[in-house]
């Protein structure tokens, strides 16, 4: 029988107490470390501050603390694992994607997500994470008992006051057959064999043809095109209805029409979410990097 484990994701910034004491409070099973990867201006040393509630500067990125090897030191003490999973700390979309990726390879898990470890971008992509329907996450915020530290030789907050489960409204997040379809549109590459340009746009043809290849789900039903007119239109129909329109919805694709065809583009937006939802076409669910 499988033992379901208490799992923690945290940002690590320059907090000390507001980051080990929640995890030796709920006796957390293993901790995953969301280390900044260097790409952004964390990377330089460079600091990026915005004023906190409570007149504080919260640093949206990370450089790395004189205090965090005493800080995993601690954790190691009473946490039976701890994995550094690298993460754009200053990337809302990266921190979404990685919490995502997460929970999902824990779904048979208790995943807590502690948004009070890395300052307000971290904590950003941290919370929306938690409210995707598919992923079984809880965010948490801590608060501590003093503020005012420099962050670098000590953490910018001490103690813990109280720990709150932050209250987070459900959204829902893109389909495995739609992130398959943004991952198409993301990659130029990917559409020789459709047609020759790559510089010309996809279109709602290739789009079909790409699903059949891939068996997405969302063709599984549909019969191959009548070998007489080589057409299907109840595949576009599909294509519609079950990708394009929500896609469209929700700003992530444009549909353009060029001459007697539409052609499919991704939007800036949409760029975005495929990278914060990429790991639905995971396979093996991923792992820590």
């Amino acid at each position: 029988m499988d033992v379901v484990k208490r799992v923690h994701v945290v940002p690590l910034g320059y907090e000390f107490d507001r980051i080990l004491e929640p995890i030796r409070d709920q006796r957390a099973d293993l901790v995953y470390l969301l280390e900044n990867d260097g790409a952004g201006d964390a990377g330089t040393g460079t600091e990026r501050t915005s004023e906190g509630d409570d007149g504080t500067a919260t640093r949206n990125a990370t450089a790395d603390a004189d205090y965090h090897d005493e800080l995993r030191a601690a954790l190691e003490s009473i946490v039976p694992e701890i994995r550094t999973w690298e993460c754009d700390l200053t990337d809302v979309y990266a921190v979404l994607g990685e919490v995502t990726t997460i929970a999902d390879i824990h779904a048979d898990d208790q995943v807590y997500v502690n948004v009070s470890g890395a300052g307000t971008i971290p904590a950003i992509g941290a919370t929306i994470a938690c409210m995707d329907v598919s992923t079984d996450a809880h965010a948490y915020y801590v608060e501590p008992s003093e503020y005012a530290h420099d962050g670098i030789r000590e953490p910018i907050s001490f103690g813990l006051d109280e720990m709150e489960q932050i209250p987070t409204y459900p959204i829902e997040s893109p389909t495995r057959d739609q992130v398959a379809i943004m991952e198409f549109l993301a990659d130029p590459a990917a559409w020789d064999g459709y047609h020759d340009d790559r510089t010309a746009l996809p279109k709602k043809k290739d789009l079909i043809e790409y699903a059949r290849e891939r068996e997405l789900a969302f063709m599984a039903d549909r019969r191959s095109p009548d070998e007489r007119t080589g057409e299907d239109k109840g595949a576009f129909r599909v294509l519609d209805t079950h990708v394009l329109e929500p896609l469209a919805e929700d700003g992530y694709v444009t549909i353009e029409p060029v001459g007697r065809r539409r052609v499919v583009e991704l939007t800036e937006r949409g760029e975005n979410a495929y990278r914060a939802f990429h790991h639905k076409l995971m396979d093996d669910g991923g792992g820590p990097r």
